[in-house]
């Protein structure tokens, strides 16, 4: 496959001090690879081109990444539920769900992908020109369907199994924020709103702008009297979250301040995440 590394060196590479999981890079020193880095890397030659062709690139969608990003988005949810539920047996069914949603969300998958180089394994061997390499490598939703296609790729070659512990490995960052630090601000909203006899909050998108690649959204909450909160992310599903902070602010419920400056799910456009991914 074009760009793939010759002599049965790696295919990509990760960066930063706190990865402990890199497989290459400049400076001699000593790394160890991560345990779904490894088995992307041994992956038979086809499912990988395949798990990197977008659709645009092909003359039909089922020669794309989009099948086996389709089976992947499965393993990936299954993996993440039976570690959730392994590693925390006193706790609730509603907040096992609300941590697995945070793990397995988009923003998430795109953090996990930079974190394993994924962006560099598109620019370097994905079965297209460079310019659409490129392309590729710096949009953050993109490189989170790649992930899940590679999941999929994974699961298919060798088992639910060992593709499970090397997902809860590669996502074990995202497991300990969603677990220690994320809050769902749109839940908060709603059980405030609840326990004080007001009516559910409603949400709307205000404004849509940048390029396909790099979308940003702006979206209202309102509380039945007129706009309370808005806030700004590169998903409607994150702007909402930030409106929803924002309008808990307004009600006196949270201190004023960030609402996810932290967040390792918040998505930058191109790969800049190290260590947990803020």
């Amino acid at each position: 496959m074009e760009g793939s590394a010759a002599g049965g060196g790696p295919l990509f590479y990760c960066e930063g001090p706190a990865v402990t999981g890199a497989v290459g890079g400049e400076g001699g020193g000593e790394v160890t690879s991560r345990p779904l880095v490894t088995l992307i890397e041994a992956l038979p030659d086809a499912v990988l081109g395949q798990a990197l062709t977008h659709s645009s690139w092909v003359d039909t969608r089922v020669r794309s990444y989009e099948r086996l990003e389709f089976l992947g988005d499965s393993v990936l949810g299954l993996a993440v539920a039976a570690e959730l539920y392994d590693r925390y047996p006193g706790e609730n069914e509603g907040d096992l769900a609300r941590w697995k949603a945070f793990v397995v969300s988009r923003g998430s998958c795109h953090v996990v992908a930079c974190r394993l180089g994924i962006d560099e394994l598109v620019r370097t061997s994905a079965p297209a020109v460079d310019e659409a390499r490129i392309e590729l490598a710096e949009s953050a939703t993109a490189l989170g369907n790649i992930l899940e296609a590679l999941l999929g790729a994974c699961y298919l070659t060798y088992g639910f199994e060992r593709t499970r512990a090397a997902i809860a490995d590669a996502f074990n960052e995202q497991i300990a924020y969603a677990v220690t630090v994320y809050v769902d601000f749109k839940s908060t909203l709603q059980e405030h709103l609840a326990a004080v006899g007001r009516p559910a909050a409603e949400y709307s998108l205000a404004k849509e702008e940048g390029p396909p690649h790099r979308r940003l959204f702006t979206s209202e909450v309102s509380l039945g009297d007129g706009v309370t909160g808005s806030g700004r992310g590169s998903s409607i599903k994150k702007s909402e979250q930030r409106a929803a902070h924002a309008a808990l602010v307004r009600l006196g419920v949270l201190p004023n301040g960030g609402s996810e400056e932290d967040d390792p799910d918040d998505e930058a456009p191109v790969c800049q995440v190290q260590g947990d991914g803020s």
